[in-house]
């Protein structure tokens, strides 16, 4: 599909065959915190560091998206809970593929947590936005958690490799998934995935290394680069944090030559 193709390069370098994607749909979910209070001033300082496409809800597009300075891919997330609600982990569809393609989008993102109570209709809806995307020729990236009753570690080999590979079934151009903690582990989970993998930045981290050595664990295991949000739009330089994982994504930098470049204020 020669659609399709064209908005995939759009999101994923056509060189490295990687992404570098920071999501910030996390006013929806948790409400406008540091690092989503100017959307303009965000997207700008992510672009400028190199990132490939953002991630954001519909009504972010024209107050954060592409109105001045580098452009950056347009993921519009068609999913949608706050953690007020009674079950957060029960995502329904607040977007639809059209309506993504109006705006402007260069794909479509959904979110489904396996092991929810909800989980059958978090795959229904999944099935049906796969297959509406496939009729509009736009790439689908299914961020797949793994939360509910059954799930005693999210971090776990084996429920983390089971839900991307259920993404990947699924329909999915692109899966994100959460790190599993070591090169080791995370290489069953890309070799069980037949599309691309990328890597949850998770919670706010401690040090920046600690991030760049999540960021070159997952890309030494296989992994197709990172959707990370929080440690990126709230770091206290986006665009220098941005600018780093980019160089480790793209041009295969070690954590120690992506720290220099992360010390470097020029």
């Amino acid at each position: 599909m020669i659609g399709k193709q064209i908005r995939l390069e759009r999101i994923i370098d056509r060189n490295s065959r990687k992404s570098v994607i920071i999501p910030m749909d996390h006013g929806v979910t948790i409400g406008p915190v540091p690092g989503l209070i100017d959307m303009k001033k965000t997207v700008n300082a992510i672009a400028e560091g190199g990132a490939n496409a953002i991630v954001m809800h519909k009504g972010l597009v024209a107050n954060g998206h592409r109105g001045s300075g580098k452009d950056v891919g347009l993921i519009i997330h068609l999913s949608a809970s706050t953690k007020l609600a009674p079950d957060p982990n029960a995502k329904m569809l607040v977007c639809s593929v059209d309506e993504a393609i109006r705006l402007g989008a260069d794909a479509v993102s959904i979110h489904v947590n396996i092991g929810a109570d909800d989980e059958k209709d978090m795959l229904k809806d999944l099935g049906h936005i796969a297959r509406e995307a496939y009729n509009w020729g736009i790439p689908l990236l299914a961020m797949m958690y793994t939360r509910g009753k059954k799930i005693k570690n999210e971090f776990d080999i084996s429920v983390v490799k089971h839900a991307a590979r259920v993404g990947a079934e699924l329909g999915a151009d692109i899966v994100k998934v959460s790190y599993t903690g070591s090169p080791e582990t995370f290489t069953e989970v890309v070799d069980g995935c037949f599309v691309p993998v990328v890597i949850a930045g998770g919670e706010k981290m401690e040090t920046d290394e600690d991030i760049l050595t999540m960021v070159r664990g997952s890309l030494d295991a296989g992994g197709a680069g990172v959707s990370i949000g929080r440690n990126a739009f709230q770091h206290h330089s986006p665009e220098r944090i941005v600018r780093s994982i980019s160089r480790m994504v793209h041009e295969n930098y070690s954590v120690k030559e992506a720290l220099k470049v992360l010390k470097d204020r020029k």
